[in-house]
């Protein structure tokens, strides 16, 4: 090799030795990211995964005890930073990871609106417009426009006449009585008239409010029980879409939750018209190194009756909770008793023609009674990929209502009045399991578990009575029921604008009836199996996309299923299906696109292969024609300011029997119509005021609709002051206007002394309360 060639090599050899090192050292520089999470209330979120996502690979860690990140080595330039958690939105930025430096990402991440939580507060429920960044929210938050979350402050500045009216703040729902205020309201939402909670699933502190083959109705929800001031949330959802619901929830579902802790104890005292009385107390020590919650609730109403309701009520709770949001367990026991004289709906003609006012009655002896008593265990064990929740509770219950509805037709000299006795314990089960995980590399969040129930009833009863006393016994049954339900659902991300979402449900019923008439007795199985299906796309310009289907199903009263005879008459019957299928369709979408709004719109479509409908010559539901539902659902909330919310829902319906019937298409009692809106300045706030408008639009009485009942528009009010930290005085006013409209109507058949044999086709209403304001002192320790 020549001199010139050595030389050069020698040089080659220099440079690659001298430069190597600098260019491998440039190759090296990375950089890192570190934050921390927490949730809206601002406390830390251990165990949260966490991914990087680069373009050429995925880091991935976990929040620590403190809530604390950090990952190193990520190589410099844009990147996708992913935070996940079970029961939380999925929360997503686009960063720059900078060169040999660390980039602080901190993350608020927001509660699903459909997420299991034991231990709350009344800050647990936030609406995402209220967030300083609720576009980061919505990925995850929901499954279906239709899904939400109304929140304790809500909940605070809303005047609430009746603790039923707790679930009216559900978009779309109305809440309204035909008899005794002590007595279970009625139900409308989407087109529904649900007698007394036929379709609509409702569960109060774990405990499931729906009595199946209940002796006034199958269903049956009285939402009395609730205390207001406990409520940290309903968290509600409408549709059979979602493989967790079962009997029950074809139309909706709400789960009302109760706080753990209070910020203070507190005593409300409160006065008003119509002989309204109330004390409630209530205060959470720590014990042990938990919390136990008590409160004990006194009331007492007359309502605007000529013979006053007398309503009297008490209400309690104990619970003992330790843990947080992610983990911790709850034990509740709650007792309810109640006992009232009920003024029923009334034959418009008697009124007309002067035989009674508008708050008169025709039968002045028709009572009720009732009881509930309950215990409740409620476990959430959380990790950063999975959660377990085991909710069990036991229940007995009882109900007497003593009625007239059609007053002298079947019996022209002692009347028509009759008594329903219901007389059970009842105890479930609840397990339900979530797991992160991922298929075919893409995102996954699984949910399986199971639900149980065991109703024993030892009378559900039917007596004849006059002025309350039983002269004849129609049926009186003994039951034993057992629902056992399997639920399953995936959601892939398939994409960061394409989730989906695959459910099964399968429930099987096993029951078992003795009747005091051998024919009525029986036992039988039934089953049913519903399929879900949901697309999420988006966000794209703060907006999501849904799409749902899903099969789902009502329950009918087992005692129909073996029923061969009529209990009162001896005549052949046919038989009951015990579980009937339902089938429903949603679009609709989510939007935080303008500040402090979040605005929701769903069309969705319902249909029956039975429906059920309140018939009021025997007082009982039965299962009738099939039917189908759809309709348009918007809805709104708006910071108008960090003092002033309001809200707005506009709710159209069209409801008809599917079948070719000359009676008519038409749905008696089936709303297409609810406009509600509230304009709020915060409780917060010195002075704090509260208004809203309810009008729900006429509805037809029977199938061909030449009977429709009249719109009815109401407005509440509520003003109060905060004279310190511990002491607030308000007023609350109801009907400010005092309409002279009915909570509900229905058109049947009935006789008062000296008319037809036959009875006179009429409607029968029950009003409105007339004007009436409450004066309320609330003192905080």
């Amino acid at each position: 090799m020549s001199v010139r060639y050595r030389t050069a090599a020698t040089l080659v050899c220099l440079l690659v030795i001298v430069m190597g090192p600098a260019g491998a050292a440039r190759a090296e520089i990375v950089g890192a990211v570190a934050g921390s999470v927490t949730d809206e209330t601002g406390g830390v979120l251990p165990s949260v995964i966490v991914e990087l996502e680069t373009g050429e690979s995925t880091l991935t860690t976990a929040s620590g005890p403190a809530g604390g990140y950090r990952i190193e080595g990520a190589p410099p330039g844009p990147a996708v930073l992913t935070f996940r958690l079970v029961n939380f939105s999925t929360a997503r930025r686009q960063v720059t990871v900078p060169a040999g430096d660390t980039l602080e990402v901190d993350v608020t991440l927001t509660l699903s609106l459909t997420a299991d939580v034991v231990v709350t507060g009344t800050r647990t429920f936030r609406n995402i417009a209220d967030l300083e960044n609720p576009r980061e929210s919505l990925v995850g938050i929901a499954g279906a426009a239709s899904v939400g979350a109304v929140t304790a402050a809500q909940l605070m500045a809303r005047p609430l006449m009746r603790p039923g009216e707790a679930l009216e703040a559900v978009p779309g729902l109305v809440v309204s009585q035909h008899s005794g205020e002590g007595k279970a309201n009625q139900y409308y939402l989407r087109g529904f008239n649900l007698d007394h909670g036929s379709d609509f699933a409702t569960t109060l502190a774990g405990v499931p409010l729906n009595i199946p083959a209940g002796a006034h109705a199958n269903g049956y929800l009285d939402s009395n029980q609730v205390i207001p001031e406990l409520v940290s949330g309903v968290q509600f959802r409408k549709g059979p879409y979602f493989a967790e619901d079962g009997d029950f929830s074809a139309a909706g579902s709400a789960n009302i939750n109760y706080v753990n802790v209070l910020d203070r104890p507190i005593v409300h005292v409160s006065a008003g018209g119509q002989g309204w009385g109330r004390v409630f107390g209530a205060a959470s020590p720590e014990v042990a190194g938990g919390h136990l919650l008590v409160g004990l609730d006194l009331s007492h109403n007359d309502g605007p009756w000529e013979r006053p309701d007398d309503l009297r009520k008490a209400n309690g709770i104990v619970r003992y909770s330790r843990g947080g949001t992610r983990n911790g367990f709850s034990i509740t026991g709650m007792g309810y008793t109640a006992d009232w004289n009920a003024t029923d709906q009334v034959p418009l003609r008697a009124i007309e023609s002067g035989l009674i006012s508008r708050f008169g009655s025709i039968d002045p002896t028709d009572t009720g009674r009732t009881y509930r008593h309950s215990i409740a265990f409620d476990s959430l064990r959380s990790t950063g990929d999975s959660a377990l929740r085991v909710t069990a509770y036991g229940m007995r219950y009882g109900l007497n209502l003593v009625q007239n509805f059609t007053y002298f037709l079947a019996n022209p000299v002692g009347g028509d009045q009759f008594e329903q006795e219901d007389r059970r314990t009842a105890a479930g089960a609840k397990v339900s399991y979530r797991r992160l995980g991922r298929f075919l590399g893409r995102p996954v969040e699984s949910l399986a578990g199971v639900q149980l129930r065991h109703d024993r009833a030892g009378a559900i009863g039917l007596y004849d009575t006059v002025a309350r006393r039983r002269t004849k016994t129609i049926r009186e049954d003994r039951l034993r029921q057992t629902s056992g339900g399997l639920f399953a659902q995936s959601e892939i991300e398939w994409s960061p604008v394409l989730r989906t979402t695959l459910g099964l449900r399968g429930d099987l019923y096993g029951f078992d009836v003795t009747a005091i008439d051998p024919r009525n007795s029986g036992d039988g199985i039934d089953s049913i199996v519903s399929p879900k299906a949901t697309a999420v796309l988006g966000p794209w310009a703060d907006t999501e996309f849904y799409v749902n289907w899903g099969r789902g199903f009502h329950s009918n009263d087992v005692r129909g299923a073996v029923l061969t005879v009529d209990p009162r008459t001896g005549e052949p019957v046919d038989s009951l299906t015990p579980l009937v299928a339902a089938r429903g369709a949603e679009v609709g979408l989510r939007t935080v696109r303008i500040r402090g709004l979040q605005s929701t719109v769903a069309l969705w479509y319902l249909g029956f292969d039975s429906e059920l409908l309140f018939l009021g010559d025997s007082g009982i539901t039965e299962a009738h024609r099939p039917s189908r539902r759809y309709g348009l659902e918007w809805v709104n909330y708006l910071r108008l300011a960090p003092w002033m919310t309001a809200e707005a829902e506009l709710s159209f319906t069209n409801a008809r029997f599917t079948d070719e019937d000359p009676a008519g298409p038409f749905i008696p009692g089936a709303l297409d119509r609810v406009v509600a809106a509230t304009l709020t300045v915060a409780p917060a706030r010195r002075v704090f005021a509260s208004v809203r408008v309810r009008h729900v639009g006429p509805r037809p009485l029977i199938e061909d609709a030449s009977v429709r009942s009249e719109p009815t528009t109401i407005w509440n009010g509520e003003l109060g002051v905060t004279l310190n930290e511990l002491v607030r005085v308000s007023i609350e006013g109801y009907n400010l206007f005092n309409s002279a409209v009915a909570d509900i109507d229905y058109y049947y058949a009935s006789r008062l002394p000296g008319e037809p044999l036959d009875g006179v086709n009429d409607i029968h209403t029950h009003p409105s309360i007339p004007r009436t304001a409450r004066v309320s002192l609330q003192f905080a320790f």
